[in-house]
């Protein structure tokens, strides 16, 4: 009672995979305004390595939320830049952040 398997047809030849182009918009350079350059310095950067530089700067000060790690805990620093809230999740960090780069 043993099926006989079918044979596949051959396989088309792999694409070359092409290395994915940044988009223009996120690697333009931002400036920090002055709350948020004590936080990630003041010399203009692209919003990804913004974004970089903001997520090292909570990892290293442990402000990441130790039960639901999607809520980010504000120390001094970063309360001015989220207005003025202690608490705020990832997601609205970056709208909040956004109100600080020109």
């Amino acid at each position: 009672m043993t099926a006989k398997k079918k044979a596949k047809p051959a396989k088309k030849a792999a694409k070359k995979k092409t290395k994915r182009k940044p988009n223009a918009a996120f690697m333009r350079p931002v400036t920090p305004d002055a709350a948020l350059s004590e936080v990630v310095g003041a010399k203009p950067l692209p919003r990804t390595e913004l974004t970089k530089k903001l997520w090292a700067y909570i990892k290293r000060k442990g402000l990441q939320d130790k039960k639901n790690r999607r809520m980010i805990n504000a120390d001094a620093a970063l309360k001015v830049v989220f207005g003025g809230r202690t608490q705020v999740s990832m997601f609205d960090m970056t709208k909040l952040v956004s109100k600080h780069v020109k």
